[in-house]
């Protein structure tokens, strides 16, 4: 497995930096975060149809680039720096690892395509409560005539009211913990769906809640197998928390590169504060922090891009719970250290509204939570090093 980035890898992340700095100014995301939906959709609509990024992980069969995960998370990583609100982490970190990990072909066949052309957007739902793993899973699928009967509600689901394709993770009622869990594939709209946005720390990514009110499903929706819905769920859960980590490296990247600048043109007792022994190694502190979290974050991303792979090293699936829990937990405590020390160090201007550093130190606080907390993923490492069930 090759660790470091090749010529073409490179190539890809300089286009999406020199395409984003054109973009992607604070002007633009506080625009496009106050907006209806929350989204740049025209942003959105040049990278899915002429830079073709949703396309990149996905096999040329259905028209795709046949790239890897590596490369989406590259482009993860420019996104962190600059907050701009698409739905390529939904789409591309969540909903197409399903795609691509279900042994469902008529699904395959059916969504990819859109999904690689750009046409569509999609995202994933399977947690009612502020739950993590399969516990989460409170949503039922109540066996009819007609196949499935679902009932219940999900909570963060990420772009959910403005998706066009919807993931969904039920249970068969009486079931607990990874038994009975089952994915679906549908249309958002869907009868029976009804979304609606939630409130969010961080208006940079908005949220909302799916009501499912007797929607009638079958087994053609169905992206798992019997018996295999949470193994599927829980390694697309594993590349998200990968594909996230990347984009808090980058905003750790970004937010330290905005302090850095601030403090080199601030003066105190007539001399920059940049100078002082103290503030220099508070800095180098927060270095260190994100090269912590870029170097856990890239190997994730290769372990990620072998899983998904059908050639891929066999091996990778075991090492995939491990690496995942360990790109969260540094790029979640980086991010926020980086964050936070940046309003400290700005002074009293950090946390107006007419400085960036509280945009990331929202997304900062919001993102630790996101998909479980470095505390839940501890556990789930030592329950790994420990040979217990997580």
């Amino acid at each position: 497995m090759e660790l470091a980035l090749t010529e073409e890898q490179r190539m890809i992340q300089e286009s999406a930096e020199r395409f984003l700095a054109q973009v992607a100014s604070a002007g633009s995301v506080r625009t496009a975060m106050a907006g209806e939906t929350g989204l740049d959709s025209a942003a959105w609509a040049r990278i899915a149809r002429e830079l073709y990024w949703p396309a990149l992980a996905i096999p040329e069969e259905y028209g795709g680039l046949g790239l890897g995960f590596v490369e989406v998370c590259l482009l993860q990583e420019q996104l962190g720096r600059s907050l701009l609100p698409t739905p390529f982490f939904a789409t591309c970190c969540m909903a197409i690892p399903a795609l691509l990990l279900s042994r469902n072909q008529a699904l395959k066949n059916l969504w990819l395509p859109g999904l690689a052309a750009g046409e569509i957007s999609a995202s994933l739902a399977w947690t009612s409560a502020p739950r993590w793993d399969d516990s989460g899973v409170q949503v039922y699928a109540q066996s009819c005539a007609a196949g499935y009967r679902l009932n219940g509600q999900y909570q963060y689901v990420i772009d959910g009211a403005e998706c066009d394709l919807l993931i969904i993770a039920a249970r068969t009622p009486g079931s607990i913990g990874e038994a009975g869990i089952r994915l679906f594939a549908l249309p958002a709209l869907t009868p029976g769906i009804s979304r609606q946005q939630q409130p969010t720390l961080d208006q940079t990514r908005r949220f909302s809640t799916i009501t499912l009110n007797d929607v009638v499903l079958n087994d053609e929706h169905l992206l798992s197998e019997p018996g295999l819905g949470w193994p599927l769920l829980r390694d697309v859960l594993h590349m998200a928390c990968i594909g996230l980590a990347a984009e808090q490296t980058g905003g750790a990247r970004k937010v330290l590169e905005l302090t850095l600048s601030y403090i080199g043109g601030r003066e105190q007792f007539g001399r920059s504060i940049a100078s002082f022994q103290a503030i220099k190694h508070r800095c180098a502190d927060l270095l260190l922090e994100v090269e912590c979290a870029r170097s856990a974050s890239y190997y994730a991303a290769c372990i990620a891009d072998q899983c998904l792979n059908i050639d891929g090293d066999p091996s990778a699936q075991l090492q995939l719970a491990e690496a995942a829990a360990t790109a969260k937990i540094h790029a979640s405590e980086g991010f926020f250290k980086c964050a936070a020390e940046s309003i400290q160090l700005h002074g009293g201007v950090g946390f107006t509204w007419e400085y960036d550093p509280h945009l990331y130190f929202k997304r900062a606080r919001a993102s630790e939570q996101l998909l479980g907390t470095p505390a839940f993923h501890r556990e789930q490492l030592a329950k790994h090093i420990f040979g217990e069930r997580p």
